[in-house]
């Protein structure tokens, strides 16, 4: 009689990188995120979010070699990163569960350091490039970092305390991510504000830690294309009623929600040997 197979447990930790075209860069962000995965005390597992690529993105991760870090593939039709970062953690099981950049332009270093704090009790636990202690290599141009400020000005009468919402670098508790992404409507890339503010109107106090940043070549944000939009969509939350959303947020963190089950499309990728 054959030998069982080796159990495959679930993962504690799982990251989601939304990816938009990112064929070029992903391959070096991937392995650069499961060579640490494989680092971390808690088991890990991946899923791409194929954000309507039209190159070959999906391609790419459901041909990624097996592993001991399960990479996961959903696709999500309508573009935007708000949407694919949406799905992608109503899509988690995990008792820990955040997101990175494709281009991985926080050192996953800082893992560690948000992993330490979840499990301490953190709720939220979000990089932020503007600490003392974080160093940042930035390429912007005058333009681009007067946006910035005049971005991060606006954001900060929505989640008043936290001094760099945009960093692409954020991780949860499980139940309270998900119950904060369901309601969630910014589609682009102003996203993480909403996200930010849902956290707070269910209770969850939000860490900033320090990170090493680098401001990455061919970044998928285009000051031309987005910058409307983002403070747009910045307005449009300044000016909705909190109060009523804050009474639609508050649900019980542990009752199942609607989608978050993976949906029938999230390819789940050879785990390899379990950890």
């Amino acid at each position: 009689m054959a030998p069982a197979p080796p159990a495959i447990h679930p993962a504690s930790f799982e990251i989601v990188v939304p990816a938009h075209n990112e064929e070029a860069r992903l391959p070096a962000g991937l392995a650069a995120l499961c060579r640490k995965a494989v680092s971390l005390p808690l088991r890990t597992a991946i899923i791409v979010v194929d954000s309507a690529s039209t190159d070959g993105t999906g391609r790419l991760v459901r041909e990624w070699p097996a592993g001991p870090v399960p990479v996961g593939l959903l696709r999500c039709e309508r573009p935007g990163k708000g949407r694919a970062v949406r799905a992608g953690l109503l899509a988690t099981r995990a008792p820990f569960v955040g997101y990175c950049d494709a281009d991985m332009a926080t050192d996953l270093s800082a893992l560690d350091h948000a992993l330490r704090l979840l499990a301490a009790g953190d709720p939220v636990v979000i990089g932020s490039r503007a600490l003392p202690a974080s160093v940042v290599e930035a390429r912007s141009s005058a333009a681009r970092r007067a946006g910035a400020a005049a971005f991060r000005a606006l954001a900060r009468t929505i989640v008043p305390g936290v001094a760099d919402t945009q960093c692409g670098f954020k991780f949860f508790s499980g139940p309270l991510a998900r119950q904060a992404a369901l309601p969630l409507r910014t589609a682009g890339f102003a996203f993480d504000v909403e996200l930010m503010a849902n956290c707070r109107l269910l209770g969850a106090a939000l860490t900033e830690i320090p990170v090493r940043w680098r401001d990455m070549p061919n970044s998928t944000f285009s000051v031309r294309r987005h910058s409307a939009a983002a403070f747009r969509d910045v307005v449009s939350l300044w000016a909705r009623p909190r109060a009523r959303d804050a009474g639609a947020l508050a649900l019980d963190w542990d009752a199942p929600l609607p989608g978050q089950r993976a949906p029938a499309d999230l390819e789940r990728l050879p785990a390899g040997a379990a950890r």
